[in-house]
């Protein structure tokens, strides 16, 4: 007989919420987490969106740890000395479900820990799980940890982007650099009211998020992005470790000091303390790279399967952690129900996840992994072009003002119209 019914490896926003579906549902479940607490280990601009949480705990916002909804998107193109920035508000966004939050994964990741313990899962932090054990068939029953061997019907895995399990769990091949960027954040401090003012916020509980292309990544791919925290702002550049090593200006930690001294930055963090520092890798290739989902005996969600997507003028990755990790747990009690947990009896997880949101948007955007890696222009090129354009717009010197159509052909010049007809097209294809 099996130590546990399940094994969850890893307490990430996936890890958490599978543990909760599956006390729940009144499996034994023990979670195995290498950190030294639930999120002492995970990294986030950080935003939720609220639509998958509100299917686990309908009334999250009454007890969760947010911190301010965010009412504000700004997209920017920035060059060395300028700065191109839209900045978009709507009444949808405040809308129960289509709203979204601002998290610090330290905070947020224990409450989700703790509503899984509420529900009956056990936790073991500290530890890291060295290897996975498989019956005489080839089937997972069990971790090691250490000299610990538990076992169990069912493990998942849900022990993030650089998985140790995953190439022996379902045999997935290690994901080229070219799929994987670095990401590196600073928390810093800032009074409530400060931050209100400097964003444009209605109130103390409403913020912004801000992704930022070109300079913030010294024109290689990747980009720079901002969330507002109620005490704190979350500032940090996310690079393509390929890109960076390959055609790279600047290291990564150069990336960001440079962001933090831009003036279309320095303003918004003026006298903050920085008071966490924080690196990440973040996969990038969505689908491409996406391992099996299931094996005999085990079941993989969150970042641990690739689940994250990077469109641009959006990033996602936790609001499908939890959809994952939702029917990762539902569906693996139903399978030791059943007392079937091979890959046939678990291959209704993948069902779930092809009728929700997250395989149906991951499929839809398959191509733009690629198609971003490749539109140099958008962060060494047409930062630069919207700033010439910019600048002849409203930058008055007395001189004869020329025709707006001489301007815009002028500023197109250094990227070429049949490069940005080229490009349009691209984009529509991708997207």
């Amino acid at each position: 007989m099996a130590d546990f019914d399940a094994i969850v490896v890893g307490a990430g926003c996936a890890g958490s919420v599978a543990a909760y579906e599956l006390a729940s549902a009144g499996k034994s479940v023990l979670v195995v987490e290498r950190g030294n607490f639930a999120g002492a280990k995970n990294m986030t601009g950080g935003r939720i969106y609220s639509h998958a949480l509100k299917l686990v705990f309908p009334n999250f916002e009454e007890e969760a740890p947010l911190e301010r909804r965010i009412t504000h998107e700004r997209i920017s193109l920035m060059s060395d000395d300028a700065n191109f920035t839209i900045d978009f508000s709507s009444k949808a966004m405040k809308q129960e479900g289509r709203d979204s939050y601002s998290v610090l994964r330290g905070p947020f990741d224990q409450w989700l820990a703790g509503k899984a313990e509420e529900a009956g899962a056990e936790f073991i932090y500290g530890i890291a799980v060295e290897s996975l054990v498989k019956d005489d068939a080839g089937k997972i029953c069990g971790v090691r940890a250490g000299e610990d061997e538990i076992t169990a019907e069912v493990v998942l895995l849900c022990d993030g982007v650089n998985s140790l399990l995953t190439a022996e769990a379902v045999g997935a091949k290690r994901p080229p650099a070219s799929a994987i960027a670095v990401g590196i954040k600073e928390v810093i401090e800032l009074p409530a009211s400060v931050i209100t003012d400097r964003v444009l916020a209605a109130s103390d509980d409403e913020g912004a998020a801000w992704l930022i292309a070109g300079d913030s990544t010294k024109g290689t791919f990747g980009g720079g992005f901002m969330y507002t925290n109620r005490e704190s702002i979350s500032l940090g550049v996310v690079a393509g470790i390929e890109a960076t090593a390959t055609h790279g200006r600047a290291p990564v930690y150069q990336m960001l000091e440079d962001l933090k001294s831009h003036d279309a930055v320095a303003p918004l963090i003026q006298g903050g303390k920085v008071v966490e520092h924080s690196g990440h890798m973040v996969p990038e290739g969505g689908i491409n790279i996406m391992p099996p989902l299931v094996g005999d005996g085990v079941l993989l969600a969150g970042e641990s399967a690739m689940m994250c997507i990077n469109l641009g003028y959006q990033v996602r990755g936790m609001d499908y952690a939890v959809a994952a990790g939702m029917h990762a747990g539902r569906e693996a009690a139903r399978a030791i129900d059943a007392g079937d947990t091979s890959a046939e009896g678990l291959s209704s997880y993948v069902a779930a996840l092809e009728a929700s949101f997250v395989l149906r948007d991951l499929r839809q955007y398959r191509k733009v992994p690629a198609f971003m890696e490749g539109f140099t222009r958008m962060f060494d090129g047409y930062p630069q072009t919207v700033r010439d354009l910019m600048n002849g717009m409203f930058v008055v010197d007395g001189e004869p003002m020329p025709p707006m159509k001489k301007q815009v052909t002028g500023a197109l010049k250094s990227v070429g119209v049949m490069n940005l007809v080229k490009d349009a097209r691209g984009v529509m294809k991708a997207l």
